[in-house]
Order: structure tokens, then sequence, then C-alpha cells
């Protein structure tokens, strides 16, 4: 059967378009549809944006600091939320334009409209009056935040992609979630003047992450006057003047300008007609694919957050470059989702690697682990109290590192390289024999030698 493509993908974010354009360049026939802007979460609403809501917020930390080393006049500065916001939608449109580019450039045709599968190898353009056929597609629509359906008043909040254009900075919000996204905009908003308090119904924050990364940003916020509020169920929102009112467990009530919702984002596939495609999902609601990323269906495929394998932007780029390697370049490509380096960019900002202290305890059973807190020079010289954590999970048959966990300045600069050790699967001898560079934080990654052993560990024993 003759197809109008080789193959279509739907969804041109960062997964989308690598593998867009390593298929185009081969050759091959390749159209993309986005019904929203090109770059997906990442570029429009997600990584880039709040990055640079993570800068503008730390200035005023920074002024703060700068006192101590002799400047002044920090105290007349003020902030401007739409000259911000304007700077940061031109750079969007320059990293969308770009995008767009690249995909033309190679040789890929771009629909800037829904696509819905009407069989397994035809799409409909929604809106245009018009379907193609393709011979393969790969389904790459991320996925999308989502609002409680069991909270009284909840669609009177707002989510992270509303948080971005918001056209006022709000004196107050109260933001709902103890995830990374959660915590970041918590951060975020708390530098930036506002009044911040976060809610959540677990026990502490960071979920999944080692529990002295939790405990030691969670301390850490504490000193900067981010208010938390734990253990706490939201049972409803009512609208007052000026804001909300929201009505959490144990008869807490909070008044807010502002409510977001950070409670979780889910696979992206409303609307997408994957039944008239025969495309199954998991039992999470994402699309089930095999480490190939090939669907139920043997021509459909799917990358990215629409997986809910692993929902990070280079993730989806090396699946997408994985897919267009293994069909298109003839060389079966799985991408390894162990070790991937993560970070959380509150403040201060936390950079992980591997597996947590449980993890490895829970795998291993008997792990040596090495850690230290210490002030950073630079906020020590100014007054400052905050510390950094640095933390080593250290296999004791063999010596490998199988977990870096630190939190502190510039922790994600650091755990980028510190990922490449452990993905390697260097020995603490070998971090140890690599020679110090002074004066740097990230020295302590090689010179702590006395293992540590939690408390509760001790009285076990």
């Amino acid at each position: 059967m003759a197809y109008d493509y080789d193959l279509f993908v739907i969804g041109a974010g960062s997964g989308g378009v690598r593998a867009a354009r390593l298929a185009a360049m081969t050759g091959a026939r390749v159209a993309v549809a986005e019904e929203s802007r090109v770059g997906g979460t990442c570029v429009i609403r997600g990584c880039v944006p709040k990055k640079l809501m993570v800068y503008a917020s730390n200035f005023a930390r920074e002024f703060e600091l700068a006192k101590g080393y002799g400047w002044s006049g920090c105290e007349d500065l003020s902030f401007s939320w739409p000259t911000f916001l304007d700077q940061k939608d031109r750079e969007i449109a320059r990293l969308s334009g770009a995008y767009t580019a690249n995909l033309k450039k190679a040789g890929a045709d771009l629909f800037t409209t829904k696509a819905r599968f009407v069989d397994p190898h035809t799409l409909e353009l929604v809106g245009m009056d018009k379907t193609v056929t393709a011979e393969r597609i790969l389904i790459a629509t991320g996925g999308r935040p989502r609002l409680p359906d069991d909270v009284p008043g909840a669609e009177f909040g707002i989510t992270s992609d509303e948080a971005f254009h918001l056209p006022e900075l709000p004196k107050s919000i109260l933001i709902v979630g103890g995830g990374y996204i959660a915590v970041e905009f918590g951060c975020i908003f708390h530098g930036l003047g506002v009044d911040v308090t976060l809610a959540y119904r677990g026990s502490n924050l960071l979920r999944g992450f080692d529990e002295d990364v939790r405990s030691h940003v969670a301390g850490e916020l504490a000193k900067r006057g981010l208010k938390v509020a734990l253990a706490c169920q939201h049972e409803r929102i009512e609208k007052i003047e000026g804001g909300f009112r929201s009505h959490l467990t144990d008869s807490m009530v909070v008044e807010a300008e502002q409510v977001m919702f950070a409670v979780g984002r889910e696979p992206h596939v409303k609307g997408l007609g994957l039944e008239a495609a025969g495309v199954e999902l998991n039992g999470k609601g994402a699309v089930a694919v095999d480490d190939f990323s090939q669907t139920n269906v043997p021509h459909i495929f799917a990358v990215g957050d629409v997986t809910d394998r692993v929902n990070l932007t280079p993730v989806a780029i090396r699946e997408g470059a994985a897919f267009a390697q293994t069909v298109y370049y003839d060389r079966p490509t799985r991408f390894d989702h162990a070790d991937i380096p993560t970070a959380v960019f509150s403040q201060p900002p936390a950079g992980v690697v591997g597996l947590t202290e449980a993890e490895a305890r829970h795998k291993l059973g008997r792990v040596d682990v090495y850690r230290t807190t210490f002030r950073a020079m630079k906020t020590a010289f100014a007054g400052d109290d905050e510390q950094t954590l640095m933390k080593l999970v250290v296999c004791p048959h063999g010596g490998k590192v199988v977990g870096c966990h630190i939190v502190g300045p510039d922790a994600p600069e650091m755990i980028q390289l510190a990922a490449i050790a452990v993905k390697a699967g260097l020995t603490k001898a070998q971090w140890d024999a690599t020679c110090a560079l002074h004066p740097s934080a990230a020295e302590e990654l090689v010179t702590m030698h006395e293992t540590y052993t939690p408390a509760e560990l001790i009285a076990a024993e």
C-alpha cells in the first residue's frame, strides 16, 4: 500500500521533534502534527520558562548576600513581573521558532493542529478537513497537569501551565502538592516576594527522593520562611473577596489570592482516538510500550511522558533518538532508564543520580554511606547559615558508587558530571583517587572518607 508519509509524529515536543528530524535526515517522508506550539512542555510550559523563573526569583537572595561582600544600595531595587513575562515570552518564541525551523530544515512537514486516529494507518487532521496515511506513527503527545476531581471548588485553582502566564504576581498563594513541581514553584514565588504556603498530604516533601535529601530541603525551606503544612488534605475551596479560602483537614484554613495545584501529571491521550488504532494503555493510563518504544500495534510507537516511564525531557529526547536509530538507521537501540540524573530547582537546589539509601539497602542488603553537611564559602562569608548536603551510597562488595545526592548551590551542575561516574560504575576508591579541586564545594565528593550510619540503624543493632 502507498502511504502519504513514511512516518507521522503526533506531538512536536522534544522527543517527537528529535525522532522526526533523525528520520527525515535519512530521506524518509516525515510529517509532524502539533495542536499547541512547537517545542512541547519543556520549551513552552515547563523546563525552560521554569528555569528562567528560578533565575529571576533567586536574585533577591543574591542581593542580600551581596551586602555581606560590601555592596550597598540593594534595598532600593524592585522587580517588574510584566517586564519579566515579556522577556520570557520573547525567549520562548525564539526557541519555538528554532524548533520549527529545524524540523523544516530536515525536510519534515508540519501541521499545526491535533491529529486523531481514524484507523491504524490513518489520521484525521482536526479542523483541516483532511486525513493522511502513514506507514509508521509515533505518539509523542507528552503529559498534562491535572486538577483533583474530589475537591469541591478545585476548578478555581490553576496548574503550572497557567502559572507561567499570570497577568499579575499574587500577593499570596497556596500551592497544593509536595513533588518537585510544587517545591520549585513554592521557591519561585517565595523568592519573588509572594506569601507562599505549601500544603501536602504526605509526611514530608519530595516523595521518592532520598530521605536525607527530603529532610534537608524541608529544613532549608523553613529557614527561608516558606510555610509548609504537611499531612493535610484539601477538603474544599470557596471564592471570597480578593481570592480564595481553602479548607484543609484538622480545621486548617488558608486564605490566598491564588491557589495552584501541583498534584501530578497524566499522559495526554485524550482525543487521540487510540481505540480506533487498537493501541493499548497500561494500568496508569499511559501508552503501553516495550523496550524499543513499540506499542502492541507493530507499526505504532510512543516516546516521552505519554508512556509514563521516566518523565524528563532528556529522556524523551533519548527515547526518540533510540526509536529513529532502531527503525530508520537499522541500529536496534534500547534507551537505558537506569542512573538518570535529575534535579529539583528548589532554593537551594538538589541534584541526584542512582539509588537512594533505602533503595540500595533493599536491593543490596548492606551499604556504606558517606555523608557530609557544611556551609558553602560564598554564603558562609556573608553570614548565612544555609547548609549543603552531599551523600554517596556505596556497595560494600567492590565499592561501586550506586547513588549520589547533593543539596546546595550548583547541585544540578555537579550532579550532571557525577552521573558520568555513577553510570560508568566507578568505585569509591576511584572517586577518592581523583584529586580535589580547591576551593570548591564539589571537592567534598572526593574527600569523604568516614562512613555514616543513621541513628535508627545504630539503635536497631
